[in-house]
């Protein structure tokens, strides 16, 4: 009822904005949200965003409550003619985190909350203040190096022309298996080494860093004993009124933390192979394509990977694809909404025998999965997603986006998996929860608003109901029914 009360009280405040902004636009700063002190640039920027749970209902434990997560950056930067440094500070605050967020056994924890709270020393309020990024750039004519501390996501390395693609990319490709999963109110970042040379026939990228502490863990100064190596080539392709992007990549993961993984083994098993690190190599690639016509616009998306080395003492094998198309129809009488309308179908592998010496879960790396799971409660392991949704774009200013999801196990022998990869060296980052044999999990159904009140500040509104299915069931049969929502400010300045 609480966050209820306060998205009805933000949407009102925004749509008056809204409304007052169009009616009458202000005039724009020329430098808005930029300053210098003699020639560094400095930006800021803060993010405050007030969630709501509604977990699944367990056994014990609170699973509804809500809690304040913040994020304060600030960014020097100077540029010259060959070289740039950048350093970006970040201050995340997280206050009134709930203390019973905590299932017992399999039920596990409650929502992101929880996690918030174990991975802060069990306080209800933290912050910390740490470097976000530090690095140096150098430009060679097309090629661009970064040393330091930085942020990275793979699909990024190009920005399509075409509108559709960039919209796609940003939404549907980037951040799969390397992010720096800002959705949370810390994020990580890389130390490292990143190599970009692009000219007007493509992009390669070069990527070896080792992932800083974080997501959770308000602390963002240590390392993970964690590393790997990214490349990819990117290519775009236009061609009157078809535009296309393909990339290949490959990257490799190396994980030598002293710590038990998540599988469907059992714990003696794992705590038996806590010794032997994780080291996969992840090959794959995605295409898009945009083809204009006098009726509507339509895309196609296809993204996948094959994975092949070791899971600790196991041989690992494993995949993953996605398949999506969409259509923007130019009806006449729809050009006001300027509707989107999408439909995929996604599957990631899983184990169906715990028993042998083969691990075939697909391994997600270290995503954002938020994209892919706007309501976080699973990820891309061990899935099956059958997705359709619509977005309307009635002003440049505003957009509504809704989303459905079926969502069931590829396995009912492996686990369901929820996480987003290592952010400190003794959680393994991924959680799993065996469901018994049942495969259906849950009818996702979803819808966002995005305001951008003025060129400082937006305004962002949330609100998912997993009607959970079997697989839930089986976990919580208490009530396998969740809801997750947010209100969201982001203000530069």
């Amino acid at each position: 009822m609480y966050l209820h009360t306060c998205i009805f009280i933000f949407t009102a405040a925004a749509m008056t904005a809204f409304a007052q902004s169009t009616a009458s636009p202000a005039k724009a700063p020329a430098a808005l949200n930029v300053h210098k002190i003699g020639k560094v640039v400095v930006t800021v920027s803060f993010r405050t965003r007030q969630e709501g749970w509604g977990w699944f209902t367990p056994d014990a434990g609170d699973p509804n409550y809500t809690f304040s997560g913040n994020i304060l950056r600030l960014s020097l930067s100077q540029a010259k003619e060959n070289w740039s440094w950048q350093t970006e500070f970040a201050v995340p605050i997280l206050l009134g985190l709930p203390q019973n967020a905590q299932g017992p056994g399999a039920q596990g924890a409650l929502g992101f909350g929880s996690n918030y709270f174990t991975a802060n020393s069990r306080q209800q309020n933290s912050a910390m203040f740490f470097p976000k990024q530090a690095f140096l750039s150098f430009k060679n004519q097309r090629l661009v190096t970064r040393v330091g501390r930085f942020e990275f996501n793979d699909g990024s390395e190009m920005t399509p022309k075409n509108g559709t693609l960039a919209a796609l990319k940003a939404s549907r490709i980037n951040m799969r298996l390397l992010g720096h999963f800002a959705f949370t109110h810390v994020g990580r970042s890389f130390d490292g080494l990143h190599l970009s040379h692009t000219t007007t026939k493509g992009n390669v990228t070069f990527v070896g860093a080792v992932p800083t502490r974080g997501v959770f863990q308000t602390d963002g100064w240590g390392w993970n004993q964690v590393a790997f190596g990214y490349g990819s080539y990117t290519k775009p392709f236009t061609n009157k009124n078809y535009t296309n992007e393909t990339r290949i990549f490959g990257l490799y993961y190396d994980d030598w933390r002293f710590i038990t993984k998540t599988d469907n083994r059992s714990l003696a098993l794992r705590n038996a192979d806590r010794a032997n690190s994780i080291k996969i190599g992840t090959f794959g690639g995605h295409s898009l394509h945009a083809i204009d016509t006098k009726v509507a616009t339509y895309d196609l998306l296809f993204w996948g990977a094959t994975q092949t080395g070791k899971w600790g003492n196991q041989d690992h094998q494993a995949y993953s694809f996605d398949v999506e198309g969409g259509f923007q129809p130019k009806a006449k009488s729809l050009l006001k909404l300027k509707p989107w309308v999408r439909a995929g179908y996604s599957v990631s592998s899983g184990d169906d025998n715990p028993a042998d010496n083969q691990h075939r879960t697909f391994f997600q790396v270290m995503p954002t999965p938020r994209p892919f799971a706007r309501f976080p409660f699973f990820n891309m392991m061990n899935n099956k997603d059958i997705y359709s949704g619509v977005i309307l774009r009635p002003h440049p200013k505003l957009s509504i986006s809704s989303e459905f999801h079926s969502l069931g196990l590829q396995t009912s022998k492996d686990l369901w998996y929820s996480g987003g990869g290592v952010f400190q060296p003794w959680t393994f980052g991924y959680a799993g929860r065996n469901t018994s044999g049942a495969k259906s999990l849950a009818n996702l159904y979803d819808s966002s608003v995005d305001i951008t009140l003025n060129p400082a500040v937006s305004l962002n509104l949330y609100y998912g109901y997993a009607q959970g299915l079997s697989a839930i069931r089986a976990i919580y049969p208490k009530g396998q029914s969740g809801s997750f929502g947010f209100v969201e400010l982001v203000y530069k300045f």
